[in-house]
């Protein structure tokens, strides 16, 4: 139903010519495949088995068994046939990093292809027909810019929205036959229910019930996120939800300590920096933060830079009913944390500063920007539907710089009210600074990345740091920093509330650039043999 894409006749590739004319081919310098694999470092997911009940031990094997259906569905909705690419690939580290990338596009280069004889990725990667006009979709059914479509062409030519559910049922039952079975084994009633509801939504399309089950659940040790949830895959509009899947087991003790933090959203959303009209929906009050181990990454989340927090469910409805679950990934947190921050700020950060990198300050800057996820309005105040909808293609980076930004800005006012002891402000501070080049090496094909980029180069016009141009390390302003923060939170819930796609168009064409010295610097970084993100060796 969806065809893989062409890939030309290459020695690496060894496949046959595709159908199109060639040009006369030029010489170009071999890439360096185990180079682009390098940039990944190993980090094996483990955690302490011994908290979970026998049945909860035996249903981990069924719940991985569906994140690999899950892996699957991914593969075919942002490339199409992965045996075929990858059975086609003659050099090992080049299928690896296929592999890594679910692809031939990297997705830390802006989704350049790295296989001879490929193209640019399509923006609606396989959710839409390949260069299909986007005034075409715009006209025509609804349906087709549901989250849970794909899009065909049907035999006269006429666009089809094509239900999930249809267009994956083989592949969704054996999910859901998996996930009944492992709810059986569940000691936990909440869980039972939740992988129900979640088994009966892969097949319905219908996953609200399970999403407010989930927000219910409150005493499981195994959580296992499951379904069509993110939707940075569709850069053409944001439209359309990629499968993805993590098993998760609950470290119960971090999560008692993150427990109060939720009970604050209304008072931070009362103390946004905008007029009231940006921050009149009242975040839910159900909303949890949890610390967790993870045992399994696939599809989406499992894609290029790996997540290290989680902010879900994505229905404005179901948030406003019930809040959000804000899950940080302890064991892959600390992975890039010791393996990647670490030596970045060794290379880029100013000496006497690198002593306030601190653990305990990326994982309150990650767990706040899940949290500041709830925080601003989901549907904007000038009637032009959800911020998702009026910011189409922009909003996903708008939505995590939103996250970022606030983040920062709720740790600010936690620690001028007491909440957070023992630690300094300024710890945060130069920790966000190092995370910042962190997550532009993402690349602005990442809605991660390019949030981050938006963030630097506001923070270099506002004078937030300094560079130091002999020894090409940066410095934390605290004062502009602090005033900074303020203005960039301002500046993301106008264009949110608003739902100004122009405006944000506009800043993320002003401020979405990597600058020459920028460059230069994240060059060092590559030059000094940091890698840019985790993968994992993972399952039982």
């Amino acid at each position: 139903m969806f065809a893989p894409r062409c890939v030309a006749l290459s020695l690496v590739l060894g496949l046959a010519s595709c159908t199109a004319p060639q040009e006369e081919p030029t010489a170009e310098p071999a890439m360096d495949y185990q180079a682009k694999v390098d940039q990944y470092v190993p980090f094996r997911l483990e955690t302490d088995l011994s908290v979970l009940t026998d049945n909860e031990r035996a249903m981990l094997p069924l719940l991985i068994e569906v994140a690999e259906i899950m892996d699957g569905l991914f593969w075919r909705q942002t490339y199409g046939d992965k045996e075929e690419l990858l059975s086609s690939i003659e050099d090992p580290a080049a299928r690896r990093f296929a592999e890594i990338n679910y692809g031939p596009w990297d997705r830390l280069d802006d989704n350049a292809p790295f296989l001879p004889g490929v193209g640019a990725k399509p923006l609606g990667a396989q959710f839409y027909p390949e260069s299909v006009p986007k005034p075409e979709v715009e006209r025509g059914n609804p349906a087709l810019r549901d989250l849970y479509t794909m899009v065909e062409r049907d035999p006269h030519g006429q666009l089809l929205a094509v239900p999930y559910s249809e267009a994956f049922r083989p592949e969704l039952e054996r999910a859901a036959a998996k996930l009944r079975e492992a709810a059986d084994l569940a000691d936990d009633a909440g869980l039972k229910r939740y992988l129900q509801l979640r088994a009966e939504a892969l097949l319905t399309d219908d996953y609200q019930p399970s999403d407010m089950a989930w927000m219910e659940m409150k005493s499981n040790t195994i959580d296992f996120v499951v379904g069509p949830i993110e939707t940075y895959e569709d850069a053409l509009f944001g439209a359309k939800a990629s499968f993805e899947a993590y098993v998760l087991v609950k470290d119960k003790e971090w999560s008692g300590r993150l427990s109060r933090y939720a009970a604050l959203l209304p008072e931070l959303q009362r103390g946004l920096p905008v007029p009231e009209q940006y921050k009149q929906e009242t975040p839910g009050t159900d909303s949890e933060l949890n610390a967790y181990d993870v045992i399994y990454y696939a599809g989406d989340c499992n894609a290029g830079a790996k997540t290290i927090a989680i902010n879900l469910p994505n229905d404005e409805e179901v948030q406003l009913a019930k809040g959000a679950r804000r899950l940080q990934l302890k064991n892959a947190m600390r992975a890039k944390f010791e393996k990647i921050l670490l030596p970045i700020a060794g290379e880029l950060i100013a000496e006497d500063q690198r002593s306030h990198i601190d653990f305990d300050a990326f994982f309150e800057n990650t767990m706040f920007h899940e949290v500041a996820h709830g925080l601003g309005v989901k549907n904007t105040i000038t009637g032009k539907g959800s911020v998702r909808e009026a910011l189409a293609e922009h909003s996903s980076a708008l939505e995590e710089g939103k996250a970022d930004i606030l983040g920062l800005y709720m740790v600010a006012k936690l620690h001028e009210a007491g909440e957070l002891e023992d630690a300094e402000l300024i710890d945060n501070y130069v920790t966000f600074l190092a995370g910042i080049f962190r997550s532009i090496r993402f690349g602005a094909a990442s809605a991660h990345g390019t949030a981050n980029l938006l963030r630097f180069n506001f923070f270099a016009e506002r004078g937030a740091f300094s560079r130091d141009e002999t020894t090409g390390t940066y410095r934390v302003n605290e004062a502009e920093m602090a005033e900074a923060v303020a203005a960039l939170s301002e500046k993301i819930l106008r264009l949110q509330g608003d739902g100004d796609s122009e405006g944000a168009t506009l800043f993320v064409a002003q401020m979405g650039r990597i600058e020459p010295q920028l460059q230069s610097d994240l060059d060092r970084l590559e030059e000094a043999g940091i890698p840019v993100d985790i993968v994992f060796e993972q399952g039982l």
